[in-house]
Formats: C-alpha cells, sequence, structure tokens
C-alpha cells in the first residue's frame, strides 16, 4: 500500500498484484524472467545494440505518456520556445507542450502552467521524525549527526516532524516508477489545484525540523521550491529554529538551480539526495526516456560542497536495483565514479518492488542486492547501505 496527501487528505492506494513472467528480448532472443515485456529488450542488449534496442523502449514511454498526453519524448521544435529548466531544454512548438506537461507555448510565448512561485503543484504532509525517506540513515533529524547547530537532540528528533513536498510533475518517464500517479494530476490542471510558495512556507511551525522536497521530482517546479525554502528559513527565525532543506531528486535541473539547492542544504544542515539511475547512458534512456549527463555533471559539481560542511552529510546517492537492469556492473561504475569524488559520500542500494510497466519482473533478490553492495565497497566507498531490504527476495 501507498499512502500519499492530496488536497487535504490523505489518499491510500493499493498497490496492483504482479506476477513474475517470462519475456523475450526481440534482439537476441534470450527468454528470462529478468526481461520486462513492456521494455521488449534485455539490459545486454541495451548496453551493447543500443541504437536497435532504443527503438524498442521508445514504444513503451511512448505508450505510458500518451495515457496522461504528455509527449513521448522531450520537444524539439527548430521554431519551437526553448525551456531552460532542466535537462530536457525543451524547444516547444506552438500550441505544443514540455516533457513535464507545465510548460507551455501560447501564441509564441512559453506560459508555465505551474512551478512557478505563485502556482506549485504538489501535495503535502507532516512526517513525523524519524521518517523512512532513504536519507534517513545519515540525516540530522533521524540521527543527531549535526548537534546542536543542525539538530535538536543527540539522536532521532522525536516529537518533530518534516514538511514532505511531493511534487506532481517530473523531468523523467522512469517505466517503472511506484509514485506515477502525480502524472493524473497534469491533465486535470486547475487554479484550485495550486499551492503558492508563501502558502507552503507558511506550514512549517516551531516543531517542524525539516523540508524535503521529492515527488515526481522538484525538478521541473524548482522555482517554486526554491522561494519556499528561502521563506520557510526567514520564518524559522521567528522561533531561532533549525530548518534543514532537503531533497530527493534526479539531480537534472540545471545547474543554476541546482546550485542554488545545494546552496540552501549546505547552509541549513539538510542533504542532497541523487538518485543515479545507471551508469550506462543507453540503459538509463531506455528505463527513464532521458539522458543522465546532467545528473552526474551535477553530482560532482555539488560535491565540492562537501569539504565546507562535512556533518551531517550534505551530498548522498541511491541507485534502485532494478532486476535484470541494474547489476553488478552498473553498480561498480556508479561506485567508482564516487569514490573517485568522495569515498564517504554515502551510497544507498535500494530494493526493487515491480509496478507500473515493470510489474513483471520480480523483486530484487538478496544475491543481488549483496553482490552489489561488495562491488560498491571493493571500488572504495565506505558509507554503503542496502535500501527496502524488506522486499527482497
Amino acid at each position: 500500500m501507498q499512502i500519499y496527501f492530496r488536497e487535504g487528505k490523505f489518499i491510500f492506494r493499493l498497490l496492483k498484484p504482479f506476477g513474475v513472467k517470462k519475456a523475450t528480448c526481440k534482439i537476441c532472443g534470450k527468454i528470462s524472467e529478468l526481461i520486462s515485456e513492456e521494455l521488449g529488450v534485455c539490459g545486454d542488449c541495451i548496453r551493447e545494440k543500443p541504437e536497435k534496442a532504443l527503438y524498442f523502449t521508445f514504444e513503451a514511454h511512448e505508450k505510458s505518456r500518451k495515457r496522461f498526453g504528455l509527449p513521448s519524448e522531450p520537444p524539439r521544435a527548430k521554431e519551437g520556445k526553448q525551456c531552460k529548466v532542466c535537462v530536457n531544454q525543451c524547444r516547444i512548438p506552438k500550441d505544443g507542450r514540455g516533457y513535464c506537461g507545465l510548460v507551455t507555448n501560447i501564441d509564441g510565448n512559453l506560459t508555465r502552467l505551474a512551478g512557478v512561485p505563485s502556482k506549485g503543484l504538489l501535495d503535502w504532509y507532516y512526517d513525523p521524525l524519524p521518517t523512512n525517506c532513504v536519507g534517513a540513515w545519515i540525516c540530522a533529524g533521524c540521527t543527531g549527526l549535526g548537534y546542536p547547530k543542525f539538530a535538536y537532540k543527540k539522536g532521532a528528533e522525536r516529537g518533530y516532524a518534516n514538511l514532505a513536498v511531493f511534487y506532481q510533475a517530473c523531468s523523467f518517464d522512469c517505466l517503472f516508477c511506484q509514485n506515477w500517479h502525480f502524472r493524473e494530476a497534469i491533465p486535470k490542471i486547475s487554479s484550485s489545484s495550486f499551492v503558492t510558495a508563501e502558502e507552503l512556507a507558511n506550514k512549517i511551525h516551531p516543531r517542524i525540523s525539516c523540508i524535503c522536497y521529492f515527488g515526481g521530482d522538484p525538478s521541473p517546479q524548482i522555482s517554486h521550491a526554491l522561494l519556499t525554502s528561502k521563506l520557510a528559513l526567514e520564518k524559522a527565525k521567528n522561533w531561532n529554529g533549525i530548518m534543514r532543506i532537503c531533497w530527493e531528486s534526479n539531480g537534472t535541473m540545471s545547474w543554476p538551480f541546482a546550485k542554488k539547492a545545494g546552496e540552501q542544504s549546505l547552509v541549513s544542515g539538510g542533504c542532497v539526495k541523487f538518485d543515479l539511475k545507471a551508469w550506462s547512458e543507453p540503459l538509463n534512456i531506455a528505463l527513464t526516456g532521458v539522458t543522465n549527463k546532467l545528473t552526474f555533471e551535477n553530482f560532482e559539481r555539488l560535491a565540492k560542497f562537501i569539504k565546507e560542511r562535512p556533518d551531517p552529510p550534505f551530498l548522498i546517492a541511491s541507485t534502485l536495483l532494478v532486476p535484470g537492469y541494474i547489476d553488478v556492473e552498473e553498480i561498480t561504475n556508479i561506485a567508482n565514479l564516487i569514490a573517485d569524488i568522495n569515498s564517504e559520500i554515502p551510497y544507498s542500494l535500494l530494493g526493487f518492488f515491480p509496478d507500473y510497466f515493470m510489474s513483471d519482473l520480480p523483486t530484487t533478490s538478496k544475491k543481488l542486492a549483496y553482490e552489489c553492495k561488495e562491488a560498491a565497497e571493493k571500488e572504495g566507498l565506505v558509507n554503503v547501505k542496502i535500501g527496502n531490504i524488506h522486499l527482497l527476495s
């Protein structure tokens, strides 16, 4: 079951039943339960024969996007108007829509339907500390790291809460997304759906010690989040309060925005958690529809802030262990990159639950999870954790 907050109330969504079944790779002919039928190709062929494999994976993304009235790929109209908020750099044709669904071209002018300070498309709720977020094992609010400057207690801040902000748009199209329901809000955008940055910042009070932006992804609505954070940090000064700013993101916001987000986390004691989906660019495109180049560039740039505030950890990485696609080879390469930057960056390897277009895959096996952990540690990382351990089979 998933629980989320919408329009002032909690929504409970039963995860659909899933069944593991074997599928055939349309390129090499291999038959395996580690091949997603919707994706149509195996992980090896995506890496080794991307020019053939991505033809089939595009069909899956086209189907995924069509059901929500979203472009099948980032628009590249020569005469279109360019949005520069995220990695997609959409060039939107007249009367067209950007990849995230929030930006349109009306009479030759970019119009942002949401994601600006006056119009945030989101859900929010109070999440009591300690939370179960990906970074909980090393964040100040759940562990007391950084006490007393960045945490109220030496241990978990029981009695306090996190303002959890779920942004209902994304710069990716992950075919395994467990929060895909957010896309249902985009075709129904109306003024009644919006929360302004000021309204959201006013949700904090003396028992709220952090804000976490996730989704979807904060990238398409980053300007809304940045102003919310600025206002919240100012408001917390009224009670001399701690107000950590944290991000869970695919890291695809343009660098000027990523830098500002990192600076807010740096000074407040919060963390920036990047979900590094894959090492192989073709594999990242196959799974998410989008390149991972900017994600890694932003990760390396933000890592330069670590020395300014080593405690609590500023930068965190995670990777979802999608069976058949994210394997030891992928984790080894990602871990090597992280270790070259800073071997103490926390890295979380997350167990996979089948959902959305990849509901026919099994959950992550214990064998794969521990082999990946060992591989990451062999590359020199000293702070590796297996998350969602209850999902391992």
